[in-house]
């Protein structure tokens, strides 16, 4: 979550309104979803992933590392289309099954690469004051700010505790790390309740009333960016038609 929070901080799409991005990384996604999977997910991953390593000037590792968790769930969920289950054996390999595990797959792989496109170009902060405008309820916006705030904190103190206890040795054996990640998750579930109740705290003093607001960077919308999208997408729509 760090290293993909710092590329949307750090990319060359950083300063593009949100909107630009949110239109060329969805439209990739419903085609993924909409498209014949073959050939549509090889051509919706195609495009994101050449603009991933060409605009966005990703390297492939740090692609990897973006793609790398949620392809274990794409994995996971693909894996049972193999498996059918009664007849003479309880649990069989389904020869049947490859054809829409595969499809499964390209189309979750293709949508996941048009979600890391807008997630590794466009910060949170940059979305979320922006969704009111959108008719979004603020209570929402609100909300999954804290979480998002919460998380980094979270994920510091998890480092912090697990920094402490390995420099006393806590990792040594089995038995000192089944006995030192119990420890970890105590003080973190502990820590964070903690942190909670500060922070509700800070806020109600502070004179919270249910929206906090933000000044937001006016970035004009590039008419250029949505055209070539439009461009692109109608391109990946017509080439999946014509060649499925």
């Amino acid at each position: 979550m760090h290293s993909l929070d710092a590329l949307a901080y750090t990319n060359p799409w950083r300063r593009r309104h949100p909107a630009e991005k949110a239109a060329l990384a969805l439209g990739l996604l419903s085609c993924a979803v909409v498209l014949p999977p073959w050939p549509g997910a090889l051509l919706v991953g195609g495009v994101a992933l050449v603009v991933l390593l060409g605009p966005v000037a990703l390297r492939p590792v740090q692609v990897w590392r973006a793609v790398r968790a949620p392809l274990v769930f794409i994995a996971v969920g693909s894996v049972p289309l193999l498996v059918a289950v009664g007849g003479a054996v309880l649990v069989r390999f389904e020869p049947a099954g490859a054809g829409p595990a595969l499809a499964l797959a390209g189309r979750a792989f293709a949508a996941l690469l048009g979600l890391v496109l807008f997630a590794a170009t466009t910060p949170l902060a940059d979305t979320l004051p922006r969704l009111a405008r959108l008719g979004v309820p603020a209570a929402v916006t609100e909300i999954a700010s804290l979480i998002y705030r919460l998380l980094f904190l979270l994920l510091d103190t998890i480092a912090g505790v697990r920094e402490a206890q390995a420099g006393r040795l806590g990792f040594r054996t089995w038995r000192t790390t089944y006995r030192s990640v119990a420890g970890q998750s105590g003080a973190v579930f502990v820590g964070s309740f903690d942190r909670a109740r500060r922070l509700e705290q800070g806020l109600a003093l502070r004179g919270y009333t249910g929206s906090l607001r933000v000044q937001v960077e006016a970035r004009p919308v590039s008419w250029r960016f949505l055209a070539v999208t439009a461009v692109v997408l109608a391109g990946v729509v017509t080439a999946a038609m014509v060649l499925g």
